[in-house]
């Protein structure tokens, strides 16, 4: 088929959200990864942002889920069905023309796993599918030299796993990664709240605690915000105050997890490219990157500068997408591209 009419498409399927990439166009969707059923008829009522909103918020003929669990499909069904969605909203929907997309998978996912993201873009209305590890496509999407000989380390703190990865000729040299992610932070701010103040919170409560007010080091001046719940002794409504450092305090345990994926990748990266990865630095890419006092956190903790990177949730869609501009290229140095 003409290249002219095939829509090039990067797809960073994640645990939490999904973004779409498309060849000169940029990101042109950011969703949540929720879908919500009618469990009587088996039926997708709504798909991403409108079905997030539903969260906690349902009677018991709808089921709101997460279809990807640790960045891997564990409902095959409702993940094609919810492809086809954002595949059609991102204009790569039409019949004639497939598109070719790119998608994103975690590092040292297995054959299994592969296929089966593979097989739902598709069923999803895909005519090509390609598969691209994350720390690759978070490395390329930073702007990273990635077809270089010197090393280059990526840290893409997704919302299901964490992985980092030393990259270099297009290639992975070596990688770490860890199914704790910002969906482990705010069960932790779940679990702290529940614990320190007997006060039962949701998800979507927790994660706009961490986002409003959470850090992973103290704060010079603390933030404070108001947050309501079901008391559980009581079992009524509440309202309590919380600080960031009471939330920087929850979060200590998965961010120690976290860095120790990052450790595991220097301990085994190559003297040769040692001296690259302390030169360049440790970039920050996926959406818990933009917890305030991460890089910092990282830095102390390895010795080596850690920066984030701009944009740094859309940078795995994007270097999804890119990564089918340099496809022959980046074949000869991702063998599972294509399996």
């Amino acid at each position: 088929m003409s290249p002219l009419f095939t829509k090039e498409i990067g797809i960073d399927l994640g645990t939490v959200n999904v973004l779409v990439y498309v060849r000169d166009k940029g990101v042109v969707l950011q969703e949540p990864s929720v879908v919500a059923l009618s469990v009587e008829e088996d039926r997708i009522v709504a798909v991403g942002e409108e079905a997030r909103a539903m969260l906690g918020r349902t009677p018991g003929a709808f089921e709101v889920l997460r279809p990807l669990r640790d960045g891997v499909i564990a409902d095959y069904m409702v993940t094609e069905r919810m492809l086809h969605y954002f595949l059609r909203k991102a204009g790569g929907g039409s019949r004639l023309f497939k598109p070719r997309v790119m998608i994103s998978v975690p590092y040292g996912v297995t054959s299994v796993e592969r296929r089966a993201v593979r097989e739902a873009a598709l069923d999803a209305g895909a005519s090509r599918a390609h598969l691209i590890p994350k720390p690759l496509a978070a490395a390329i999407g930073a702007g990273l030299p990635t077809g270089t000989p010197s090393g280059n380390i990526v840290f893409d703190l997704g919302g299901g796993a964490s992985e980092a990865a030393v990259v270099a000729m297009n290639g992975i040299v070596v990688a770490n990664s860890v199914r704790v992610g910002g969906l482990r932070l705010d069960e932790a701010i779940i679990a702290y709240v529940r614990r320190k103040y007997n006060l039962i919170i949701g998800q979507p409560t927790a994660e706009e605690v961490k986002i409003r007010i959470g850090s992973a080091l103290p704060l010079d001046e603390p933030l404070k915000m108001e947050i309501q719940g079901r008391d559980q002794v009581a079992g009524l409504p509440r309202t309590i105050q919380v600080s960031s450092d009471e939330i920087t305090e929850a979060l200590a345990e998965p961010i120690s997890s976290m860095v120790n994926v990052i450790k595991g990748v220097l301990e085994r990266t190559p003297p040769e490219l040692s001296s690259d990865v302390i030169e360049r630095g440790i970039a920050l890419a996926g959406g818990t990157a933009l917890l305030r006092r991460i890089d910092e956190v990282i830095t102390q903790e390895t010795g080596v500068p850690a920066w984030v990177a701009d944009a740094p949730m859309a940078c795995v869609a994007i270097g999804a997408g890119k990564a089918l501009e340099r496809y022959e290229v980046l074949r000869r140095s991702v063998p599972d591209m294509d399996s």
